[in-house]
């Protein structure tokens, strides 16, 4: 399968027809081969990989509806497109239902070589976009959601989003795992006038290093031992449309560097290849650390860090806005519903449930609540939820709320001593999964594994996990 239209072969033993064919589409930015016989063309299609091929019909020796033939038993995945005189019609169409991707009918123009180029570009395009999404496990664009909040955090949040969005520059957003990152991108992407373009996204701690260039960039054939077609990368992929690099902070220093090219040359070269892409996209990453730590630590490149910093945005934790708990609950509940079934009752939440919900410093933020509603929405048979039935990290929600709020200990009002408790609490509710662990704490498992390397280096780390 091809994905993009960069190389043709054409096919015609009348020279100055197969000189037209060829003229035109150098013109046109495509890299021609050409033969004059069926035979030569065979061996170069099975030697070679080509994006298109212009096929003569009626040839000596070895004829086009042949060698069309041939592509198809060999699962070959250049697009063939038929060249036919007039009269030739029938054969066309038969030729059509052999697998050529169209047919030109002698006399033919420029315009209509160009014509033909230009739709075999979208298709290839559309065919890279739609093997990405489903090579992206577990992502599906969430259509239809909102940010949801009267706070005045949020309420900011949502004003700048609207107004970064009419523009093109790159946007850092930071905040806490579960805070909605990923949505406030989607949302500057779909208010943008980018929004009928594709919103392409890519987790950083996700991808091994070693495919890290492969992913961002693409590869050629051949480029690596598994490299066994062209591949397309995102930033391909998100031409004319938005690019999301999340969890950014986790990307190595080397492809750092490529990346900071991309920003300020919007241009790069496909892994193995050396025809340089120009890109038109806008870039928005996204992170839970200080970044300014991590280029004082040396883990991430100054020029790169100012380069994203453009517009920076902070995506407020829950604990912070209590006061929208109750409209996203209300919000995931009318989400969540459908999953109890036609008859069965909405379920809503006592004052006292929602009190105690407010009162909770929410470890994950948003995505810990989300999940508590769901599950209260799969499992609870009533209609009201009181407080005992609120089950938060393992325990219920009194005793978690008691846990953070017992003795007048500083340590309670540490961020970073809430989240060391979260996560031993975490790790002893899965018996010590780091992967269930990372899954329950809304982050990757390379950030869960940095934060345990942390707590040995500073001995705090229990015995028993």
């Amino acid at each position: 399968m091809i994905t993009t239209v960069e190389t043709a072969l054409v096919i015609d033993d009348d020279a100055l027809m197969r000189e037209f064919i060829v003229e035109t589409l150098r013109r046109n930015g495509i890299a021609v081969t050409e033969t004059s016989n069926g035979l030569d063309a065979k061996r170069m299609l099975e030697e070679r990989q080509f994006d298109m091929a212009f096929i003569d019909l009626k040839m000596p020796g070895l004829d086009g509806m042949q060698i069309l033939k041939f592509m198809k038993t060999s699962h070959i995945g250049t697009l063939p497109v038929i060249i036919t005189a007039f009269g030739t019609v029938e054969k066309a169409v038969e030729a059509m239902r052999n697998g050529a991707y169209d047919f030109l009918m002698k006399p033919f123009s420029p315009e209509q070589v160009e014509i033909i180029v230009n739709r075999a570009k979208d298709w290839a395009g559309l065919q890279a976009q739609n093997t990405y999404l489903k090579e992206e496990l577990g992502w599906i664009l969430p259509h239809g959601r909102q940010m949801v909040g009267q706070s005045a955090s949020i309420c900011k949040l949502m004003k700048d989003v609207k107004q970064v969005a009419a523009s093109n520059s790159t946007v850092l957003v930071t905040g806490e795992s579960g805070t909605g990152k990923e949505l406030v991108a989607l949302a500057i992407h779909s208010l943008s006038e980018r929004s009928s373009q594709p919103f392409i996204r890519m987790n950083c701690a996700a991808v091994p290093d070693a495919l890290m260039d492969s992913e961002l960039f693409g590869h050629e054939k051949g480029s690596f031992t598994s490299a066994v077609t062209r591949r397309i990368g995102r930033f391909e992929l998100a031409h004319h449309g938005t690019l999301l690099l999340d969890e950014i902070s986790e990307m190595n220093v080397g492809v750092q560097a490529k990346l900071l090219r991309v920003l300020q040359e919007h241009e790069f070269e496909r892994v193995g290849g050396s025809n340089t892409i120009h890109t038109d996209c806008r870039l928005i990453a996204t992170t839970n650390r200080n970044l300014k730590e991590q280029v004082d630590k040396g883990a991430f490149r100054q020029d790169l860090y100012y380069r994203l910093n453009v517009v920076p945005i902070v995506a407020p934790p829950l604990r912070d806005r209590p006061e929208d708990i109750p409209l996203l609950v209300k919000a995931f509940i009318q989400r969540f519903s459908q999953n109890r079934g036609k008859n069965a009752p909405v379920i809503s939440l006592s004052d006292e449930a929602m009190a105690g919900l407010q009162r909770y410093p929410w470890p994950g933020n948003v995505r810990e609540l989300e999940n508590l509603i769901e599950r209260l929405c799969v499992m609870e048979q009533g209609t009201e939820v009181g407080i005992e039935k609120l089950p938060m990290d393992g325990h219920s929600l009194p005793a978690a709320v008691a846990a953070e709020s017992d003795g007048p200990s500083d340590a309670m009002f540490s961020i970073p001593d809430i989240e060391h408790r979260t996560i031993l609490r975490a790790l002893k509710a899965t018996g010590g999964n780091r992967r269930r662990s990372a899954e329950l704490l809304g982050i990757s498992i390379r950030t869960l594994r940095n934060k345990l390397n942390l707590y040995r280096a500073t001995s705090r780390m229990p015995e028993d996990i």
